[in-house]
């Protein structure tokens, strides 16, 4: 029987030791005295990371400007906007992600708001892209400052383990970029993205196989993927407020009652998860067509037939996390002449009625009567986080009710289905 180990990493000067139980893991580097260890007795075998950077746009802002420092950033639009992210000094203020403006303001009063400048964000984001594809080709991007890495085969390519290699990338990132990161280091990518938020900011958590199931047995349900405000409530008055609770629950009864969500919990609250990293890369858009199967001219009916492809844009951006700033009306005529006709709008958004008024006003200038098309479509383009889609405007009191009435119909899809409710402009 093999004699049980506990692996060391420093995160300082990467010095790797073992130690043999029942010894302790010592609490400083026995190299260079930092604290900062990782030990785990599956340390050097796991190879699955989730990197996040640290209030990624706040972060930028404070390096490019050092009299940030210690001060509280806010990025996001004015008093009428809503807040894109803040430095760990606002959010101790209780200022989070999405909150109206004005009331992150109050919260934090002294704090410094900054408007969001996408362009020098993304660059470092590319940078920071390209740093981590140095380190293996199989990079999954989710976001501009987030990425998750499969590390697999890298160990015997660089004669160093991946907590190795990733430990280091922090620390050049940190050091060239002034942009710091949290990790996790896992088994799968359920496990790797809950350990990357655990020690946030600077942090690196490694979850192990084996301890997998003790991990998430007390934790909330909602921490599971796919587990939002409505499904929690729904499970929680059902006796399910902590992941173990879930296991009470075979695989049949779980889909009986949550459909194919019923299926993924079975499997997340053991801390299984199938899913391979992809390189497809970045979503460059989303949209959503229709082929008809006569030519159609009529702008009504064309109206018609928008409303359902801007709901599809809609929810494909709502649960990919994203925005657009663009959106962009698709028709192919019936000599399969394709038009494509493009508006950049004021904020990004992925609120269906915005997707749909926008192609429409499109529409009306295309769809004249003199022209039958076969194909319509919709979608949005230069995507960026949903954080910063839709702020309210107070000059438009409308804004706020469209953001209302849209949240309220999906809470409501979510709980009994896409088609439980409707907009009454889909009745002919």
């Amino acid at each position: 029987m093999a004699e049980e180990s506990t692996s060391i990493l420093c995160r300082d000067c990467f010095s790797r030791d073992k130690i043999s139980a029942p010894a302790k893991a010592p609490v400083r580097c026995v190299s260079c005295g930092s604290p900062r260890l990782l030990n785990n007795e599956e340390l050097f075998d796991l190879t699955l990371a989730h990197i996040d950077c640290d209030a990624f746009y706040a972060a930028v802002e404070k390096r490019d400007n050092p009299d940030l420092l210690d001060k509280p950033v806010i990025i996001g639009g004015e008093t009428r906007g809503v807040v894109s992210t803040a430095c760990y000094l606002a959010r101790m203020s209780g200022v989070r992600s999405a909150m109206p403006m004005f009331k992150a303001l109050k919260l934090c009063p002294k704090a410094i708001v900054i408007k969001p400048n996408m362009e020098k964000y993304t660059t470092v984001g590319r940078e920071i892209r390209r740093r981590m594809r140095d380190l293996t080709p199989l990079v999954e991007p989710l976001s501009i400052d987030e990425a998750f890495l499969d590390m697999s085969g890298t160990e015997k390519l660089r004669e160093e383990p991946a907590v190795a290699q990733l430990a280091r990338f922090a620390s050049q990132v940190a050091e060239e970029l002034g942009i710091t990161v949290s990790i996790g280091l896992s088994h799968n990518k359920l496990m790797a993205k809950l350990a990357s938020d655990i020690d946030k900011p600077r942090g690196f958590t490694v979850i192990g196989e084996q301890e997998t199931m003790d991990f998430l047995a007390p934790r909330p349900v909602s921490i599971l993927w796919g587990v939002g405000k409505v499904l929690n409530k729904k499970l929680n008055v059902q006796g399910i407020e902590k992941v173990g609770d879930l296991r009470r629950f075979d695989k049949m009864e779980l889909m009986a009652r949550h459909g194919s969500m019923g299926e993924r919990l079975y499997y997340f609250c053991r801390g299984i998860d199938p899913r391979k990293v992809s390189i497809d890369g970045e979503t460059k858009s989303i949209s959503s067509e229709t082929t008809f199967n006569d030519d159609i001219g009529d702008f009504e009916v064309l109206k018609r037939k928008l409303w359902p492809l801007s709901e599809s844009v809609s929810r494909r951006a709502k649960k990919s996390q994203l925005s657009g700033h663009t959106v962009t009306l698709k028709l192919k005529d019936k000599e399969f002449i394709n038009r494509t006709r493009s508006q950049k709008l004021a904020h990004p958004t992925c609120l269906a009625e915005v997707i749909y008024q926008t192609g429409l006003a499109l529409l009306e200038k295309e769809a004249t009567g003199q022209t039958e098309f076969r194909l319509i479509g919709i979608g949005i383009s230069t995507l960026g986080p949903i954080e910063l889609a839709d702020p309210i405007d107070l000059a438009d009191p409308e804004s706020f009710k469209r953001r209302q009435i849209e949240t309220a119909m999906d809470d409501v899809r979510e709980k009994l289905g896409k088609e439980a409710i409707n907009k009454g402009r889909l009745i002919d």
